[in-house]
């Protein structure tokens, strides 16, 4: 492995817990990394080409490196070019190395992996893969990956003694598929095995995500022949090859969601640079319900210092529900977050997190800072926001996934106090550097 990728994962690994000091307020501006999602898809596009791929605006982040690593030890040719800007070429797989202990090890550490699959089948005619990990939060079930490579005509095997998922197929074919559910990295997986299959595929209720539309015009920059990008149904006609290109990763779109919750909690004056604004959806509209005021200043969102911030009600009156869905919906990656800038604000909202059934079992924490938190069932939460009549307090706590673990990090920032997370790694999966970046606006964020 370049020495320079190897010692960004050590750094990146570097202290278990952050030790945050509240109720500082923050100003200045901050950029976006690259979205975390689409760097995961975009990675293994690399495995359907022997040409060189250059990659742009990659985040340095734990989940992104360690895939890196793991193409680096299937025998593609990785090279740092510069921070967050690498090129690969894999004119040298080595297939036997999917039967290692190493890559059982190496893979199953990582949900991103599971991607791999899709381009192996497509280039190779087979893959192989353990039951990734990832996130504790909900059942996060593959049927979707594997009945879509099925219909393209692969066989598929689970060894359930050992987790270990198996395709192979001597030639794919074309076909039409309609998915039992909107699956991102499972529409993502299907496409890129779809790319080189025999004839048309048509993919109906397919993601379709600004990450998979991305994934889509850089497969088009290589060879591929897709249409119907950033619909439901994607149309994919097989081409024999596919050669090297040069992509570059979009803003993420859940940092920026973070900084603008951030923002509102801190009482801070920021300026979030080069937003990517048209592929932000209803996100920042979504956060203006909670009466966050903000500027769009060309591909800027400018969020001004606010003493209060008032949640709206439907036109009738009735309390806000705020829920997550399918893309253009309001993405499931910042419920947490949206969750936790209620917490301050004046007046109720219904919080409904319809995918993952785990995702809200974080709010013990909040309710321990002092938030007023009220978690109906494992999907539902309503918060009463206090209006900062009574700051969150600075506690101990646990940081159980990517998402929760920087909800939990606003929050201690606007506590009074001092708080004390643990298992920063899972922020570290998803969030580069983030205290340097923090601290560089005023936070007080030590990793100990």
């Amino acid at each position: 492995m370049d020495l320079t990728v190897e010692n960004n994962l050590t750094q990146v690994a570097t202290g278990t817990s952050f030790e945050i000091i509240g109720g500082t307020k923050l100003s200045g501006s901050i950029e976006p990394q690259g979205a975390k999602n689409e760097a995961l898809q975009v990675l293994c596009t690399v495995l359907l080409t022997n040409e060189r791929v250059i990659i742009e605006n990659v985040p340095e982040i734990r989940d992104v490196l360690k895939l890196i690593e793991l193409l680096e030890k299937m025998g593609v040719v990785v090279e740092r070019i510069k921070a967050n800007v690498y090129s690969f070429e894999a004119s040298n797989v080595n297939m036997d190395y999917l039967q290692t202990k190493e890559f059982t090890n190496l893979a199953a550490a990582l949900r991103g992996s599971i991607m791999i699959v899709g381009p192996l089948l497509a280039r190779f005619g087979k893959a192989s893969i353990p039951k990734p990990g990832g996130d504790k939060i909900g059942r996060r079930r593959l049927d979707t990956h594997f009945i879509g490579f099925q219909s393209l005509g692969a066989k598929f095997d689970f060894d359930g003694t050992e987790n270990f998922f198996t395709v192979e197929a001597k030639e794919l074919k074309g076909t039409y598929m309609h998915l039992d559910e909107a699956s991102v990295t499972g529409t993502a997986n299907i496409v890129m095995a779809a790319v080189m299959a025999k004839g048309t595929t048509t993919i109906y209720n397919a993601a379709c995500e600004p990450y998979l539309q991305q994934l889509c015009k850089m497969l088009n920059a290589m060879g591929a022949k897709i249409t119907g990008i950033g619909s439901n149904m994607l149309v994919i006609e097989g081409v024999e090859k596919m050669h090297g290109t040069q992509h570059r990763i979009l803003p993420d779109m859940i940092e920026v969601g973070s900084f603008i919750g951030l923002a509102a909690m801190t009482q801070s004056e920021l300026t979030i640079k080069n937003v990517g604004l048209q592929h932000l959806g209803i996100i920042p509209a979504t956060f203006q319900r909670l009466g966050i005021k903000m500027e769009f200043r060309g591909d800027d969102i400018y969020i001004p210092a606010q003493e209060k911030y008032e949640i709206d009600t439907f036109i009738d009156g009735s309390i806000l529900t705020i829920a997550d869905q399918i893309w253009p919906g309001f993405t499931p990656d910042l419920i947490s977050v949206i969750l936790v800038t209620a917490t301050q604000a004046v007046g109720t909202v219904l919080i409904h997190q319809k995918m993952f059934e785990s995702r809200l079992f974080f709010v013990d924490k909040l309710i321990d800072m002092g938030a007023q938190i009220i978690l109906c069932d494992p999907h539902r939460a309503t918060v009463i926001g206090l209006g900062r009549k009574h700051p969150l307090k600075g506690i101990q706590m646990t940081s159980p996934d990517i998402r929760a673990g920087v909800a939990l990090l606003i929050a201690a920032m606007s506590a009074k106090g001092k708080s004390v997370i643990h298992n920063i790694e899972q922020i570290d999966r998803g969030y580069e550097r983030i205290d340097e970046r923090l601290n560089a606006l005023g936070a007080q964020i030590k990793r100990i």
